[in-house]
């Protein structure tokens, strides 16, 4: 897809930290470092809008993200469809994001109660 740049890193034309590579898929580390210490996203080599356009590659994209998950003993596995839930890149944002945790790591995901501590926290002006 034209402007595409998960299909740019899937055809190799743009660079990216390739951590996996199945011929179906890929596994990526964030341009940013990511959230959290060994998170990556998944991404499928062909180029989907979102999670439900098309359900076989949402399939597979999973199944690749389950085979990262299976070395981690907790694990978030995320994904968005459309921009009210956060979607900002339109390539199967079921590039799905895989990030490794452990107790007590205090990445604040917006349901979590961390997450709500640090924004009452901030509204109190006090820092976390």
């Amino acid at each position: 897809m034209r402007d595409c740049v998960f299909c740019a890193i899937a055809a190799g034309e743009a660079p990216a930290v390739i951590v996996r590579e199945w011929p179906d898929a890929l596994a990526v580390r964030p341009r940013s470092g990511g959230v959290h210490p060994g998170h990556v996203f998944v991404l499928p080599r062909v180029h989907v809008e979102d999670a439900g356009t098309d359900p076989e590659v949402t399939a597979t994209v999973m199944r690749r993200a389950a085979e990262l998950m299976a070395g981690h003993p907790a694990v978030n596995l995320i994904t968005s469809k459309g921009e009210a839930a956060t979607q900002s890149v339109f390539h199967l944002h079921l590039h799905v994001h895989v990030v490794p945790r452990h107790e007590g790591d205090r990445l604040p995901l917006p349901w979590t109660p961390q997450h709500t501590a640090r924004a009452t926290a901030a509204r109190n002006g006090e820092n976390r």
